[in-house]
């Protein structure tokens, strides 16, 4: 029984512990949170479990009890709080912290600017609108289209992805998106806004449930269900943002099916937009790091997202957002069937498991200045090469705004 709800081998049964809340209510007075059978427990010993029970007010052994009624193939359990911090790594909080990491100039400065306007709501100020139209000016017009930059973006991150690095990189993702889907330059400029500012709620949470190094617990997981409304109450009294950006703010959350939070009603579907911004803020959150765990490779992260689509994210914007990053996202460090470590500098949607490849030494992730096209076959026809997976950034140093400049430069 996990916070009042049935389980069973991992498998949640919520309206059967509604119908047998009782039942759960007085196992939790006993302390009791698993109950544990072999496949040889008898009728006589689930009939003599009930009886010790029943009788059993918490003093000495419960398993001594049981074992004195002549139950065997019974067991009850507690949940126990246990001090894991050992397991919890500490990530650079920025990405212009971690060591041979040289930012693209434009986005670094879109991230400045981007922290520089989340610190005005933390600090409980109103957000500056004229500073988020200079903002999106930089987002819309520089780094969307900037190779170097994207290729920061997308690629497996290896920080703690604070709330305004992510908002950056959910707006910047989405615009690639919406660029994908065909949406007219007025709307991809809206939602660009609105992706940006999706998670601002958050600033008005206490920072240290932000960064729990670990699983929230029930009342803390409440108070992070609440920030769509307070960005959204952030949000809707500011006069020049598009509608659009309140509406995002308070639906990114909500589920393709209806589910999600927070709970706004019967037959209540979330905007096509706020779907739209829901795949790429689960994109972006999978493959950013946390202290609890690393951050998911990007074709990984393609896959977990496909598992989602049709449940919690639509399937058609999850495909056409696969399609866009593609598996292996240019700036991604990958190994070959023949062993060789490449940095991906271009990615073919029609050929998403076969990028372009800058290889890089394997000992000093140095460049080669050798580039190799995944797309070429043999004589048989058989492609030459293959990309087996991805490398994490602590594998193999690489100076990867270097080997795309370079390369874009040539």
């Amino acid at each position: 029984m996990i916070r009042g709800v049935a389980m069973l081998d991992g498998r949640s049964f919520r309206k059967e512990s509604l119908a047998n809340a009782h039942l759960l209510g007085e196992l939790a007075e006993l302390e009791v949170d698993s109950v544990h059978l072999q496949r040889s427990v008898t009728a006589d010993e689930l009939r003599a479990a009930g009886h010790v029970l029943a009788e059993w007010h918490g003093e000495g052994s419960l398993r001594e009890a049981l074992h004195e009624a002549g139950v065997r193939n019974i067991d009850f359990g507690r949940i126990v709080a246990i001090d894991s911090s050992w397991r919890f790594r500490d990530w650079p909080e920025a990405p212009d912290q971690i060591p041979d990491q040289a930012l693209d100039p434009d986005y670094a400065e879109l991230l400045s600017r981007a922290e520089e306007t989340f610190a005005t709501v933390e600090e409980g100020r109103d957000i500056d609108v004229r500073s988020v139209r200079e903002l999106l000016q930089v987002l819309v017009h520089k780094v969307s289209t900037n190779s170097v930059a994207l290729g920061q973006v997308m690629a497996m991150k290896q920080y703690e992805n604070f709330t305004y690095c992510h908002s950056v990189n959910v707006s910047l993702l989405s615009l690639l998106l919406g660029d994908r889907l065909g949406l007219d330059e007025t709307t991809r400029t809206d939602l660009a806004e609105a992706a940006l500012l999706h998670d601002v709620g958050k600033m008005r949470l206490p920072v240290e449930i932000l960064r729990k190094p670990g699983p929230l617990d029930q009342k803390e997981w409440q108070l992070i269900q609440r920030h769509p409304r307070l960005g959204a109450q952030i949000l809707v009294g500011l006069d020049g943002l598009a509608p659009m950006t309140t509406t995002i703010a308070l639906e990114h959350h909500m589920n393709f099916d209806g589910e999600g939070y927070p709970d706004l009603g019967p037959d209540v579907e979330p905007h096509f937009l706020s779907q739209l911004v829901a795949v790429v803020d689960t994109y972006e959150s999978l493959t950013g790091a946390r202290s609890y765990r690393d951050p998911a490779e990007p074709e990984k992260a393609c896959l977990i997202l496909a598992r989602m689509a049709g449940e919690k994210l639509n399937p058609a914007l999850v495909k056409a957002f696969v399609s866009a990053v593609t598996f292996f996202p240019v700036s991604s460090i990958v190994r070959t069937n023949r062993q060789e470590i490449g940095v991906v500098v271009e990615a073919f949607p029609e050929h998403p498991l076969h990028p372009r490849l800058a290889l890089v030494d394997s000992h000093s992730g140095q460049p080669t200045g050798v580039i190799v096209d995944t797309r070429e076959r043999g004589e048989n026809g058989e492609y030459e090469r293959h990309v087996t997976g991805s490398l994490g950034r602590n594998q193999l140093r690489v100076n990867l705004a270097a080997v795309l400049q370079a390369y874009s430069t040539d």
